[in-house]
């Protein structure tokens, strides 16, 4: 029988027992009781099954748990919670790797569009892809929109908002939405470009549907959200209700990527959101000003594209700080299937069309 198996990394006290706190994660994320309370067939079909416990270096032990997939219910939500959501209130427990069964990677569904779809979308079969950002906050909707066109008449593919624009007064959603989506559909009708705006439609529960109306009817083809503030289970809304091409963006995740405690990076910002929906997902690239190390970069990157029955893979969309000259290097190192998100080193050169141009160039060179 098919079951969800979790490995996880234990960093245990020098008063703590690597048994007792395996026992205590296959309870307490499950029928949340003591082992006392339950009764044997309970605990034997429900509770999490221990396959490993086995020591690492120091105080870290390495801990496998399978769990019963009727724990799950083949719901995102429950399956986020029956992997952290207790324990993430406890110390010194780290998830490391997950096996996904055949059912749940059906009843989650992945992306709807994927690196071939987007490409589709795009018109550009193969080679690496151009993203930039619209910034800063403060700015007017007029002058995103100006930016916008820039970027458009540079070759940049896929032009995002920033994942901090949101309905502020400087620049209200929907006119920044009218503003943006016109210029890039002006430059691509003199052009015969094909580049993409993606409006941030990060927003609650009330609030979310209306922006994604509103940029259906704009003629938007994807759109950018912050996953982990709104819940990545409105990624799997926005595929199956509207059918945008999704950007997800890392925002608020980072809290989880603790070396003792947490979620590895791979596996929110690879499985999880690939799983949920997001055809292209976003994170801070190495040497940029957030630290991930090449080795998580390259980890990403695997989850997004390796092979998942039924589930499309993925464009890695590295970014937070690129530099433009590192830019074919990086292509060079990750591989085509991956978008290239720059905005502040294009920013600083001032004219944006053709910063955007020069770089679009070499990237095709690679």
């Amino acid at each position: 029988m098919e079951r969800l198996i979790v490995t996880y990394r234990l960093s245990c006290e020098a008063d703590e027992s690597p048994r007792q706190k395996a026992l205590d994660i296959a309870y307490e994320q499950t029928v949340e009781l003591p082992e006392q309370a339950v009764s044997p067939e309970l605990a034997e079909r429900i509770v999490g099954r221990i396959e490993e416990l086995s020591p690492l270096s120091g105080d870290r032990h390495k801990l496998v748990i399978s769990y019963c997939l009727d724990a799950v219910g083949d719901e995102l939500t429950q399956c986020l919670n029956l992997l952290f959501g207790n324990i993430s209130l406890k110390a010194g427990i780290r998830i490391d790797a997950i096996e996904w069964p055949a059912r749940l990677l059906q009843a989650f569904g992945g992306p709807a569009h994927g690196i071939a779809g987007l490409r589709e979308l795009l018109n550009v079969p193969s080679g690496p892809l151009l993203c930039s950002a619209l910034k800063p906050m403060g700015l007017s909707a007029q002058a995103l929109g100006d930016y916008c066109a820039a970027f458009a008449r540079g070759g940049v593919h896929i032009i995002k908002d920033d994942h901090g624009l949101a309905n502020q007064p400087d620049a209200p959603f929907q006119e920044r939405l009218e503003r943006c989506q016109e210029a890039v559909a002006s430059v691509n009708a003199r052009s015969g470009g094909n580049s993409l705006y993606f409006p941030n439609v990060t927003a609650g529960y009330s609030e979310l549907p209306k922006r994604l109306d509103a940029a259906k009817r704009a003629g938007c083809r994807g759109v950018l959200i912050n996953a982990w503030v709104t819940g990545l289970d409105a990624l799997r809304y926005i595929r199956d209700e509207f059918g945008f091409a999704i950007m997800a963006h890392p925002a608020l995740t980072g809290a989880y990527f603790q070396p003792a405690h947490g979620i590895a990076p791979q596996l929110v910002l690879g499985d999880l959101f690939r799983l949920a929906g997001a055809d292209a997902s976003i994170y801070p690239n190495s040497g940029g000003r957030f630290g991930f190390t090449v080795e998580t970069c390259e980890a990403i990157n695997d989850a997004l594209r390796r092979d998942l029955p039924g589930i499309k893979p993925a464009l890695p969309t590295p970014g937070g700080g690129m530099d433009v000259r590192r830019a074919p290097d990086w292509v060079r190192r990750y591989g085509p299937d991956t978008i290239v998100l720059i905005g502040g080193s294009l920013y600083r050169q001032g004219d944006l069309e053709a910063a955007s141009r020069q770089l679009a160039e070499a990237i095709a060179q690679v």
